[in-house]
């Protein structure tokens, strides 16, 4: 059986992969003309995702989440210059969370998180993982209507096409 949290991380990657890659097709200019949005462009989106999965990373990798929203504040306000750039980097912090749930045991085990925003609350490692998921698929919604507002298609990147992505299993 898979692990469904690792697994819905695996989906969050190959999506934020497969919107890089269809900006990717369109004019290098798309990503950072400015838009009426959440983001002034789909770079500064882009920027921000990045900057939150690097810091639920540094927190599941022992950090406090204070240290770990000051250590990326630099990259939430920072954006890169091409989507190749985007790319390299989505898939380098997608190989750290992979080598780091092959180290972990027990992803239901607690951790302290002290939220500055929330509290502070006992929470398990994997709704960490799975608040990465659904963060970036919040806000891969923004990258695709800011698409749609600068006059392009976005892609599919929904969950179900992922199942569909994945080599078939055998029945069970």
């Amino acid at each position: 059986m898979k692990n469904h949290p690792v697994e819905m991380f695996n989906y969050h990657a190959w999506a934020t992969q497969t919107i890089l890659g269809r900006i990717k097709e369109l004019p290098a200019s798309v990503l950072s003309q400015e838009v009426n949005s959440s983001y002034p462009t789909i770079a500064h989106a882009l920027s921000h995702i990045y900057a939150v999965d690097t810091m639920w990373y540094l927190v599941l990798t022992g950090m406090s989440m204070p240290e770990a929203l000051q250590e990326c504040i630099s990259m939430n306000e920072s954006v890169l210059d091409t989507v190749d750039e985007y790319a390299d980097r989505f898939a380098r912090l997608a190989e750290q969370y992979r080598e780091w749930f092959r180290s972990q045991a027990d992803l239901e085990q607690t951790v302290l998180l002290d939220n500055p925003f929330a509290g502070i609350r006992q929470t398990r490692l994997s709704e960490i993982v799975l608040h990465v998921a659904n963060h970036g698929t919040y806000h891969r919604g923004n990258v695709s209507t800011m698409l749609r507002q600068l006059g392009h298609a976005s892609t599919m990147n929904d969950y179900a096409l992922f199942w569909y992505q994945a080599p078939a299993e055998s029945m069970v």
